[in-house]
């Protein structure tokens, strides 16, 4: 005989006496909405992965400093916020 959870896991197929879920339209426009919203506050980087290519930069120390005290990636970071500077400038345009 089978334990009472492996029956309670079994489902009935569908048959016409069943009806099916409703679609609540204003929860799934409301979700298209933020989902698109999301999509429109996205930037370049976040839909591919530039290419890098090795430069000489001559900066001030202090600079170096300054994104290094966090650690590793410093390079990283200091692309981010060129980056960030870049796009604030394109968008005044």
């Amino acid at each position: 005989m089978k334990s009472a959870s492996s029956r309670s896991k079994r489902r009935k197929a569908p048959g016409p006496g069943r009806r099916r879920k409703r679609i609540n339209l204003k929860a799934l426009l409301a979700e298209k909405k933020r989902v698109t919203g999301a999509l429109h506050a996205m930037k370049i980087a976040d839909f591919y992965k530039p290419v890098k290519k090795p430069v000489t930069l001559r900066l001030d120390a202090d600079v170096i400093a300054w994104f290094k005290k966090d650690g590793r990636k410093y390079q990283s970071r200091i692309n981010a916020a060129l980056r960030n500077l870049m796009e604030k400038e394109l968008k005044g345009k």
